[in-house]
């Protein structure tokens, strides 16, 4: 468990959504209120999020884009490329970090260790300190609200910043509209 943000995805009937909070803590002190903790990668395509430390965001999210490439954005082939190369890397591996990858046909939530996870509902992730709050709040509203899948993410880490000391309300969305193929 990381005590450093909540990313919220959401792989839903008509969109791909992704979202994240804005706080970034040392310790137990916040350095930064508005972090961007999510992008768009491979033209657009693909969304993902990282939990863990921002310096190693970056490194992460060039080497997943890389794979992309490589792969001619075929997320299933990226993410299990990846992972492996990640898991190989005697630096990388030891990083307490953790992404969500996502696009409208997949999720996927991926780790050092090498996990290549797709949810079991296969529509809902989330990982960092308010996960659990926010996974918990998604999946109610959605099965008991009209909500669509951008306004289910934002309740939801909204929701989790007001119990999760790690999570605050400075929330940021990317969604993606009908197929990304």
């Amino acid at each position: 468990m990381f005590d450093a943000t909540t990313i919220l995805a959401y792989k839903g009937k008509n969109k791909a959504v992704i979202g994240g909070d804005g706080q970034v803590t040392f310790g137990n002190s916040v350095l930064k209120a508005n972090a961007t903790k999510i992008r768009t990668l491979h033209n657009g395509k693909i969304l993902a999020g990282f939990a863990g430390s921002t310096a190693d965001a970056f490194n992460l999210f060039d080497m997943f884009e890389d794979f992309l490439e490589d792969k001619k954005g075929d997320i299933l082939k990226s993410v299990i490329e990846f992972s492996k190369a990640w898991r190989k890397d005697k630096v990388l591996r030891r990083l307490e970090a953790m992404m969500i990858v996502l696009n409208n046909d997949h999720i996927f939530i991926l780790t050092g260790n090498g996990d290549v996870v797709e949810p079991e509902d296969g529509e809902i992730a989330s990982i960092g300190s308010g996960s659990n709050y926010a996974l918990s709040a998604a999946r109610a509203l959605k099965k008991h609200s009209d909500l669509d899948e951008e306004e289910i993410i934002r309740e939801s880490l909204s929701i989790a910043a007001d119990l999760c000391i790690y999570t605050n309300h400075n929330i940021k969305v990317l969604t993606l509209q009908g197929d990304t193929q």
